[in-house]
């Protein structure tokens, strides 16, 4: 499965909900209507709004219209970890667009997200001999830099009153403050005064991924972070997110992002 595709329903002949399950789907609506439901509440995207179906979410009753067209960016889940920019406004709009997953740009937000996916039709369209993750995930960078600027007011305003919800933003927030310290769902669910059990079924119902991935995902991107500094040794790097040995951090390493720090410093000097 390739880690990233754009497809136009009119042209590719295929609808979103083909690929739910193996991507995270941006899809900018060019025509018609799609209509969903999330639970109980009914959705609909029209021309000009930007829907984010997350993988975790479950859409029901879907229908499309006759003159239903739209863009779509596919971005599988450990491309866009590898990528995510910035942990703090990806973890509110995860939260956020669980229940809200549809917005209607206005003039200058559709010029900015069309922009971002003809940027993405050309490059992803275009043979590359060198640097062709890199390159496509500098612009995820851009386009989710982009995407958290549409929906930022929204987010602020958007008061959420399900107590699992502010349970699980509550866990996110620690988990982004202490990472580089706490790596154990005992420690999170006892500060937020919950049973470790109960924090993870509350993870499990928003995201469909248990506490412990998220406090390794939150850990992994500081890793990558300190890593990506060439100037801090890997003992440096190995004291300051606590571990006890550079074989301990390895191994971590290797599990959660498929390398270890060796071959990732080799990338990105190869990069820079």
């Amino acid at each position: 499965m390739r880690d990233y595709q754009i497809i136009s329903i009119r042209k590719d002949r295929v609808m979103p909900d083909a690929f739910h399950g193996e991507y995270h789907i941006h899809l900018l609506g060019k025509a018609g209507r799609m209509d969903f439901s999330i639970g109980s509440k009914r959705f609909t995207v029209k021309e000009g709004d930007l829907l984010v179906w997350q993988m975790s979410t479950d859409f029901t009753d879907i229908r499309y219209s006759d003159d239903f067209d739209a863009e779509m960016l596919l971005i599988s889940s450990p491309f866009l970890a590898t990528y995510n920019p910035e942990q703090v406004w990806a973890t509110r709009g995860y939260v956020y667009i669980k229940s809200n997953p549809v917005f209607h740009l206005e003039n200058g937000e559709r010029t900015l997200i069309e922009t971002d996916f003809r940027a993405f039709r050309l490059r992803i369209g275009t043979p590359m001999k060198l640097f062709s993750e890199e390159i496509i995930g500098s612009m995820l960078e851009i386009f989710l830099y982009d995407l958290w600027n549409v929906y930022s007011d929204e987010i602020e305003r958007a008061q959420i009153d399900d107590i699992t919800s502010r349970h699980f933003l509550r866990f996110l927030m620690l988990v982004q403050q202490n990472c580089t310290e706490q790596r154990e769902v005992a420690w999170y669910a006892r500060e937020l005064g919950l049973a470790p059990k109960y924090l993870s079924e509350i993870s499990k119902d928003i995201t469909g991924r248990p506490a412990s991935d998220w406090i390794e995902t939150y850990t992994a991107h500081e890793l990558i972070k300190l890593l990506s500094d060439t100037r801090l040794t890997l003992t440096d790097i190995t004291d300051r997110l606590h571990f006890s040995s550079q074989a301990m951090l390895t191994r971590y390493m290797k599990r959660t992002v498929g390398k270890t720090p060796t071959e990732y410093r080799k990338q990105v000097v190869s990069v820079h």
